[in-house]
């Protein structure tokens, strides 16, 4: 459900981002001044999907309007969300923690302000007929790989904490097609979102698959924040009520797709009524129960999460030691109630 599933590589802001947003935040701005609401910009991580939700659903009920916020919600194409943060184009972004942190190791401005989701919901994959039923039977199995260093870390680790042996095989993913991956044997497993692909080739593709879902083994690998909603420090110390008005907001937008995931897919549906309906019910349903274990903490981050991920990514050498962690988040714009 993300552009940048995988993305602990460089992440330097380019000419692009400036492009990409050249042509709309006049627009914008018109808007919000024809209207006398405050101009917002917010990039999703990639098309809109359940994650979404909660953002979505606040759109379409006017609450941004009556709190005084023009919002305009942008896919990010070819340029992340954290590019245009960087270069003052967008106000918010959805990202993920393994974008964030490389991206603020090299400079980019860049803090998370609230955790969409409260625990990492991705699992590893795999038709049942394959044998595995734990995290050592992967080890003589073929993974579909995006390639990159955080999934060989973080695969490897889970197989050895259930005595498996130290080595992973691997095939690259041709495409983000699980359904033909797996069941053409191109690889064993993947790494999926259970709210997304999972419910896709189970329940919408009929394939009897099995998981291991992330969550279930925080003994031995890190939960994190995938996804995460971000803006910039420089946001932050020049429009703090924007800020906080946005997140209330927001906020409240979540916690109505809690209360009611029905009404969540119906204002996803109708800004994006190419997506399949049936897939994004029963992702509204799944994703109502997971936004927040509390729906009063909706967005709340903890150290605990953030210096485990970090403290992961060092060990693994997928982060030079030093990585400033408390810089990256904050709570202190999220509603007190």
């Amino acid at each position: 459900m993300t552009s940048t599933r995988f993305p602990l590589t460089a992440m330097a802001a380019t000419t692009v981002a400036v492009a990409f947003l050249a042509g709309c935040s006049p627009a914008t701005a018109a808007g919000g001044q024809a209207t006398g609401l405050q101009p917002v910009t917010v990039v999703l991580d990639w098309t809109p999907n359940t994650n979404h939700g909660g953002l979505y659903l606040a759109e379409a009920n006017g609450w941004f309007a009556d709190a005084g916020l023009d919002v305009q919600i942008i896919e990010p194409g070819e340029t992340s969300g954290l590019q245009l943060l960087a270069t003052g184009h967008a106000d918010f972004a959805y990202s993920v923690a393994e974008s964030l942190v490389p991206a603020r190791a090299e400079g980019v401005d860049a803090v998370s302000v609230a955790a969409i989701v409260e625990h990492n919901t991705s699992s590893l994959i795999f038709e049942r007929s394959s044998g595995i039923t734990r995290p050592r039977d992967l080890a003589d199995k073929v993974y579909g790989t995006y390639g990159s260093d955080l999934e060989k870390a973080l695969i490897s680790q889970l197989i050895a904490c259930d005595g498996g042996g130290p080595e992973m095989s691997t095939a690259p993913l041709a495409s983000d097609d699980f359904r033909i991956g797996l069941s053409e044997h191109q690889f064993d497993y993947a790494w999926v979102f259970d709210a997304w692909d999972a419910i896709r080739l189970r329940d919408i593709d009929g394939m009897d698959v099995g998981t291991l879902p992330f969550a279930d083994y925080t003994d031995c690998i890190p939960d994190w924040y995938t996804p995460l909603l971000a803006t910039s420090a420089s946001t932050l110390a020049a429009e703090p009520a924007m800020v906080r008005t946005f997140l209330d907001v927001l906020t409240r937008g979540y916690r109505a797709a809690m209360d009611d995931p029905s009404a969540a897919a119906d204002a996803l549906l109708a800004a994006a009524p190419e997506l399949d309906e049936t897939l994004v019910r029963a992702s509204a349903d799944y994703l109502s129960t997971r936004y927040a274990d509390d729906a009063a903490a909706w967005g709340r981050q903890t150290p605990a999460t953030w210096d485990g991920f970090v403290g992961f990514l060092e060990a693994n050498g997928l982060l030079d030691d030093g990585f400033d962690t408390d810089a990256a988040w904050t709570n202190d714009y999220l509603p007190r109630h």
